[in-house]
């Protein structure tokens, strides 16, 4: 069976493998400060175009959001999310267990947190003239591409900025699935503008391309983060497993190669399903597609392609959810639509 159930189902790149295979042979400095690690934090702040930039690397996206958030809000302080971000919905409470709320607000049908919609949240939350015995909104949580495969525009994410810093707001965007938005053509944002209008985001490992890790780039030297991640647990002994991954990553541009091609082959896949007059619950324009099938249609995958169960329906059908990745090749996804046309 091919399965498209997720886009971290594989192991990693070729590159990646091979660099690990080789860093065995040898001893390593510990807790990041190898030379893998210096390395590859080197190449990120040059693909951030900021030099200033501090750089961690953290094994996973739940443990990422978890750390980062609990060190950079204060003890009164939430984070403001989307209903359906991935901190409010599919986290097992990990941001609430640091002691931190999170504040949702509405979506658009992509799970995109539109700049109105948070201006009129932060209107409304300082109006009440209660709100200093309430949670304190100390950050925004964005996620790009957002669960259900939204993406932000520049436009959007520089407007975002210029509230968070009317109201004194840190903007963090978890960027789990980055590569495969940055290989979109539907999206002008980059890995420069992340760094110009983020305080914190992260750059996403385990879902594109590598064995694990994710890299948390921070627009300024943060002199805490070392001992709060540690205390979090997120401190990987051998942290040249993270950074030699990375270090893999950006040579010679992989890490844009790497979502190219999970995204690629999506919009293949979505322009097939579209020729076969599938509609979709909602339009995505990156790796994800969630396309709405028929239950004659969910027996045909059954066995022969794995998915993701995203929406029942009461006819019997589904809205399920597709994932590309970067190990998704063109065959795969003719396999699906042939399966689909049978």
């Amino acid at each position: 069976m091919i399965d498209f159930s997720c886009d971290y189902n594989c192991g990693c790149a070729p590159e990646i493998l091979a660099a690990i295979s080789a860093a065995n042979e040898s001893q390593h400095a510990t807790y990041g400060f190898d030379t893998y690690s210096q390395r590859g934090k080197e190449k990120i702040r040059a693909a951030v175009g900021n030099p200033e930039a501090d750089v961690y690397f953290l094994v996973g996206g739940t443990q990422t959001n978890a750390t980062v958030l609990s060190a950079i809000l204060r003890p009164w302080e939430g984070v403001v999310s989307a209903g359906s971000g991935h901190i409010a919905v599919h986290e097992s409470g990990a941001v609430e267990a640091t002691g931190h709320k999170v504040l949702t607000v509405a979506a658009d049908d992509c799970g995109r947190i539109e700049p109105d919609t948070l201006r009129a949240y932060l209107r409304g939350f300082y109006a009440d003239e209660t709100y200093p015995h309430m949670v304190q909104p100390g950050a925004v949580y964005l996620s790009h591409p957002t669960e259900y495969g939204g993406l932000y525009g520049a436009a959007a994410l520089r407007e975002i900025r210029a509230i968070c810093d009317e109201y004194g707001l840190k903007l963090f965007v978890d960027g789990a699935r980055l590569a495969y938005a940055l290989a979109s053509p539907e999206t002008d944002v980059t890995l420069r503008l992340l760094g110009e209008v983020c305080d914190v985001f992260y750059i996403g490992g385990t879902k594109c391309g590598a064995l694990l890790g994710e890299a948390v780039v921070f627009r300024r030297e943060q002199k805490g983060f070392f001992p709060a991640h540690k205390q979090r647990g997120a401190l990987l002994a051998k942290g040249f497993l993270l950074g030699l991954q990375f270090d893999t990553l950006f040579t010679d541009g992989l890490y844009l190669r790497l979502g190219r091609q999970g995204t690629d082959c999506a919009f293949t896949l979505r322009e097939g399903l579209r020729a076969m007059a599938i509609p979709f619950r909602p339009e995505s324009g990156s790796n994800q597609q969630f396309p709405v099938l028929s239950s004659d249609q969910l027996k045909k995958l059954d066995g022969k392609i794995g998915y993701e169960i995203w929406q029942h329906l009461p006819d019997g059908g589904a809205v399920i959810r597709l994932c590309a990745s970067w190990r998704t090749t063109r065959a795969d996804v003719d396999a699906v639509l042939d399966a689909l046309r049978a």
